[in-house]
């Protein structure tokens, strides 16, 4: 169901004020103004698929529980906290002490940055990949040590290892790897940690694993001090907006970088800690997300190889593909049709990425480009 955003917004001002009225109109331009009301409006007239966002999302328990439990804003959530980090041990089998929760993963990447920053030295991450986190790691110091995709653009393991030295604080793996799609075989990724994290930290982003039927690697960080896992809430459970994301790790790792968040567990919102205990227990809508976007993910793929896109094979909910051969003006195509894409992460061959939508949206993304 289309959540009608006016709709959404009157009752958010409404119920943060605490008032229990069925007129809209009369109350919400105080608490909402029609500005912002509008500004959403004009925003559904675009397509977005840019930012590997759920288009089905929220769940619709995290929808209930965000609505219910508006009036208990004004407390504070440390018992919330709690309970939420006990379902999501039980999820990852480890215990309490092995989680930290986060303003999105974003807010744990920026933790292991400052905890690895600590010392001087550099940092390997494959390129391309996810990096705009890493802003902190360069302005704090570290070197920047880039490894290329293998031809398929898959993460080359044996390369990563080779570019590991004396002063490396930190080797991130994306798995699945933002924004080419491509997976590391588990087996070979344990291997690979295994063997790395004797030596320096290795950060695990599962960001979209759940896209996939691999397993984390979650179990292996009770018998290692330097792996460190980061999931989040935004992709397959749809609460980008909401902020909420964790860390796996030993116990001596999570408290260290619980040492450097201001308010340790705390700085992700009540409602946003409800909704994700709601969405923990939403199997259906997770495993209904993963069908749609299965079957989107390859009608979209095979609408583009007839444009002559070649197309990475995607473990995720976005698609990586060239534009070497396409015969438009590929961006010039999306503004004229009101779509919002991503950008050229590779000059040669000109790759470039966009999200799975739902399939009337793909269907108009493939009729623009047409």
């Amino acid at each position: 169901m289309e959540t009608n955003r006016r709709l959404w917004l009157k009752k958010i001002g409404i119920g943060v004020a605490g008032i229990g009225l069925t007129n809209f109109n009369s109350f919400a331009s105080p608490l909402v103004s029609e500005n912002l009301i509008n500004s959403f409006e004009n925003n559904n007239k675009l397509i977005f698929l840019r930012s590997n966002e759920n288009p089905y999302g929220p769940s619709p328990l995290a929808r209930k529980s965000f609505l219910d439990n508006a009036n208990i804003s004004n407390r504070y959530n440390w018992d919330i906290a709690d309970q939420l980090i006990s379902d999501l041990a039980k999820r990852n089998s480890v215990k309490d002490e092995n989680i930290l929760l986060g303003a999105g993963s974003t807010e744990i990447l920026d933790l292991v940055a400052k905890f690895v920053t600590l010392e001087k030295g550099n940092y390997v991450i494959a390129d391309p990949s996810y990096e705009y986190w890493t802003v902190t790691l360069d302005n704090l110091g570290l070197t920047k040590n880039k490894v290329p995709l293998t031809t398929d653009k898959k993460i080359n393991l044996q390369a990563m290892l080779e570019a590991v030295n004396q002063d490396t604080k930190l080797v991130y793996i994306c798995n699945p790897n933002n924004p080419t799609g491509t997976i590391c075989e588990r087996e070979a990724l344990v291997e690979f940690v295994t063997k790395i994290s004797q030596n320096t930290i290795v950060l695990i982003d599962e960001a979209y694993l759940e896209f996939t039927k691999q397993q984390s690697i979650s179990n292996i960080v009770n018998e290692n001090k330097n792996i460190i896992i980061t999931k989040t809430f935004s992709k397959i459970y749809g609460l980008a907006g909401a902020r909420i994301g964790y860390a796996i790790a030993h116990k001596t790792i999570i408290d260290n970088l619980g040492n450097l968040q201001s308010n340790t567990n705390n700085s992700v919102s009540v409602l946003s800690k409800l909704a994700a205990i709601a969405s923990l227990k939403d199997y259906k809508f997770v495993s209904n997300c993963y069908l749609l976007n299965e079957n989107v993910k390859q009608y979209t793929i095979s609408k583009l190889k007839k444009l002559n896109c070649e197309c990475i094979s995607s473990n995720t909910n976005f698609i990586y593909f060239s534009l070497s051969y396409y015969k438009k003006d590929y961006f010039k195509q999306l503004e004229n049709n009101n779509t919002e894409g991503g950008r050229i992460y590779e000059e040669q061959g000109k790759w470039t990425r966009i999200t799975v939508g739902k399939m009337d949206e793909m269907k108009k993304f493939i009729k623009a480009l047409e």
